[in-house]
Formats: structure tokens, sequence, C-alpha cells
């Protein structure tokens, strides 16, 4: 694993995971989930399983990066990207964490 994408894959991941969930709420919240059998509680849990999904991903990036397989040999990058999936899984939860806890459609 290059150092490039031990900087960048976690902050992509959360990037792709916040266009996918909040995609989602607009689709849930349009008539065309309702018009294909689906009521918003099915959204709903859809967007927790993608959030909770989403979480786990980073969660594994992290003990991925931590772990002396994936580790960069230099410790500044070692810190670096750490220090970088810790913020993206932060992100994760913090900016999903509404998906989670509110309704669906307002």
């Amino acid at each position: 694993m290059t150092d490039i994408l031990r900087i960048s894959v976690p902050l992509s991941a959360w990037l792709a995971a916040f266009s996918v969930v909040y995609g989602l709420q607009g689709f849930v919240c349009s008539g065309r989930w309702t018009a294909a059998g689906r009521d918003l509680a099915d959204g709903h849990l859809t967007l927790i399983m993608v959030w909770a999904a989403a979480t786990a991903l980073q969660v594994a990036f992290l003990l991925a990066l931590r772990s002396p397989r994936f580790a960069s040999p230099s410790p500044f990058m070692r810190r670096l990207s750490v220090t970088l999936a810790v913020a993206a899984l932060v992100a994760t939860l913090w900016t999903l964490f509404p998906i989670a806890v509110s309704e669906v459609c307002l």
C-alpha cells in the first residue's frame, strides 16, 4: 500500500458515503421510492444500514492502518495516515448521524 493511498482512501470513502447517504435520502423522499412499493420506514432502515456500513468500513481502515502489515515504514506517514483515518471516522459518524436520529423526510 503506497503512502498516498494510506492518507487518501479513508477520506475518499467518507466523501463517497456522504454522497450516497444524502443522495439515497433524496431518493427515499421522492415519489419514486413509494412508487416502487416501499414505505418511509424501509427507507429509514436502509439509510441506517448504509450509515452503519460506512462506519464499519472506516473502523476497518483505521484498524488496518494501525496493523504492522499495512502501516507505513515512515513514522511521520504512519501518524498522518492514522490521524486522517480517525478524522474520516469522526466525519462519518458526525455528518451521517442526523440520518439515523431524525425523520427521513421533513
